[in-house]
């Protein structure tokens, strides 16, 4: 048996290191509305699309020689069972596709029947381990998939409408991907069928953290509570060094109740010296023509970190937050008119002192905001973005937004004032996002402006390219965010964060401007063992924080390194991320985060509705 098994690490070592050495191509693109303008000429096209066939057929053949080779005896066939899974079609290609023009031909016809076709975690055919988890798991409800439907039989098909439904479903973290299949029906031209496909996610997982003062906390949640969709977590915290007990957590969110789209969640419990008591019930645009609501409630207390003393404080608040809004959609700029309305109200009951010009985002107050302007937001489809294989919804479009509002406060009244513009979509080198936000409150009693800030924020990645028979993406951001006028105490200053800081420094500095550039380089391996899918990443981020308005007066940082993450779009933890780093500051070498092991990913999807309406700030 020893030969068998031989040759099976053999050929794995193989396919570790096969593939001839060719040029980096760009991934094939299938014509696209935004991409049609940059198309090259017909024949490179058809270079790539051949190189895309000769690489894939290459694939084929060397995983099905080492299927062949191993299955001759049952250790190396039940090794290759549990290492290697055949790879989901369509998965690999990179393509940026616009969903919604291949279903044109069906618009204005009346929709018929619907039907759902609910698919396990890993269907028949699987090795132990999946035949197993799909005996576990819980199939998602019909009646779940089905509330989530934007229409229904005897509405007018609406191609845009379709892809929108399937990003809403295939954001529910119980399912791993969604499919719409369209037919017209045999005996009525006019009519068509739906047959939505779904594959269920693994929805039961384990979290964990490790927080200061030996303060430790391990979780359960399930993501699809016996098949409801609904969340439950419960999480359990103790001391690390005595193992004395420090009090539970529950969470329990339902995703769409009643079949409304409203999102209601729950959260109560104590951790030690925290405590909280949360409710919430909120919906937000879902279509051109829509409206948005949300009520939340918040008595919270738990420690602050006041990064400019550098310590934490107890501190206790209760929050009412109420918004509303609504948007009409206008045929001539193809984009939707919105307003939205908030009032919050915020009361402080223990912290440290205060005054007038000392913590203002401890100071009791009520605020009211409006905002209004124009969006525009359209889904396409691609892949290994800020996932590995199925399918990924990326938005494009624009949002223009004006904000105004007044505040009631404990030691003065302000104005406030606020603009806000975004946009996102394909250029003929990848995707480019921007955004740009300027706000400032104005004080009543003096007319200063006062606690002003702006942040523009860019954000880029290529398209992807062959490099052998793996794929390489680029990222790129940066972000540039400044404060004048600004108070003193909690909040009030900026530091580094996890979104607009640097991945590998473990020092606290603050300031009133901070830029931060980041640039990191993905991978995409073709190697799926059990599943997973593998990205190597290597990064380099620079930044610069002070309080100084030039930014070469300021303490200068760079980390780089490199790292992996693992991914399963079939289970719903997020990507897996082992990291090294090191990070070097004007002096030499500074704090660094030598190590990560987390499951956050580097990027969050871009949006572009609106939500209710936000005061600029550090807070």
């Amino acid at each position: 048996m020893n030969r068998p098994l031989c040759l099976l690490f053999t050929v794995f070592l193989a396919l570790l290191v096969t593939g001839g050495l060719h040029p980096a191509h760009p991934a094939v693109r299938h014509s696209h509305p935004l991409l049609d303008t940059v198309r090259t000429r017909q024949s490179s096209t058809v270079a790539r699309d051949s190189l895309d066939i000769a690489t894939s057929e290459r694939n084929r053949r060397l995983y099905d020689s080492i299927r062949t080779k191993t299955s001759r005896r049952a250790v190396p066939r039940l090794l290759y069972r549990m290492l290697f899974r055949r790879p989901v079609v369509d998965t690999l290609t990179g393509r940026v596709v616009d969903e919604s023009r291949a279903l044109e031909r069906f618009a204005g016809a009346t929709v018929g029947e619907i039907r759902i076709v609910r698919a396990p975690i890993f269907g028949p055919g699987g090795n132990w381990f999946e035949r197993a988890g799909d005996r576990i798991h819980v199939l998602t409800r019909e009646r779940v998939i089905r509330r989530d439907l934007l229409f229904g039989p005897g509405d007018r098909f609406d191609p845009q409408l379709v892809v929108r439904n399937k990003q809403l479903l295939r954001s529910r973290a119980y399912l791993s991907d969604v499919d719409i299949e369209v037919r017209r029906d045999s005996l009525d031209s006019m009519r068509v069928d739906l047959t939505i496909r779904t594959r269920d996610s693994w929805s039961v997982t384990v979290d964990g953290a490790l927080h200061g003062e030996g303060r430790t906390m391990v979780g359960l949640y399930d993501a699809n509570l016996l098949g409801t969709g609904n969340l439950f977590r419960v999480k359990t915290h103790f001391d690390r060094g005595d193992f004395s007990y420090g009090g539970n957590i529950f969470e329990y969110e339902l995703p769409n109740l009643l079949g409304s789209f409203f999102t209601a969640d729950f959260s109560a419990g104590r951790d030690f010296y925290n405590s909280e008591l949360c409710l919430g019930l909120r919906k937000e645009f879902l279509r051109p023509t829509d409206y948005e609501v949300g009520i939340t409630y918040g008595d919270i207390k738990s420690k602050h970190r006041f990064v400019e003393a550098d310590t934490q404080l107890l501190v206790k608040a209760r929050n009412l937050d109420l918004w509303g809004g609504y948007s009409r959609y206008l045929r001539s700029p193809r984009s939707s008119l919105f307003l939205t309305a908030r009032y919050n109200y915020a009361r402080v009951g223990l912290r440290p002192e205060v005054a007038p010009d000392l913590h203002p985002a401890l100071h009791d107050r009520d605020l009211v905001l409006l905002s209004a302007g124009l969006y525009r937001e359209k889904f396409y489809t691609a892949n290994m973005v800020y996932g590995f294989g199925t399918r990924e919804y990326l938005a494009t479009g624009y949002r223009a937004e004006l904000t105004a509002g007044r505040s009631w406060g404990e030691f003065n009244d302000e104005l406030y004032l606020g603009l806000h513009y975004s946009t996102g979509g394909f250029r003929p080198h990848g995707y480019f996002m921007a955004g740009f936000t300027l706000g400032s409150h104005i004080d009543l009693r003096s007319g200063m402006w006062r606690r002003s800030a702006v942040d523009v924020d860019l954000r880029w990645f290529s398209n992807l390219y062959l490099l052998r028979r793996s794929r390489v993406r680029q990222f790129l951001g940066i972000d540039y965010t400044q404060g004048w006028n600004r108070a003193s105490g909690a909040d009030e200053v900026l530091v580094f964060t996890r979104e607009n800081g640097l991945q590998a420094l473990d020092e606290r500095r603050t300031g009133t401007t901070r830029a931060v550039l980041n640039t990191e380089t993905v991978l995409f391996t073709p190697y799926q063992p059990l599943g997973f899918r593998i990205a190597l990443f290597g990064f380099a981020d620079f930044g610069t924080i002070g309080f100084s308005p030039n930014l070469f007066k300021n303490s200068f940082f760079t980390t780089f390194g490199i790292g992996i993450r693992l991914r399963n779009e079939r289970l719903i933890f997020n990507t897996v991320q082992i990291r090294l780093g090191l990070a070097v500051g004007k002096g030499g070498w500074a704090g660094s985060d030598y190590l990560r092991v987390s499951n956050s990913r580097r990027l969050d999807e871009q949006r572009y509705r609106p939500s209710r309406p936000e005061v600029v700030g550090f807070e």
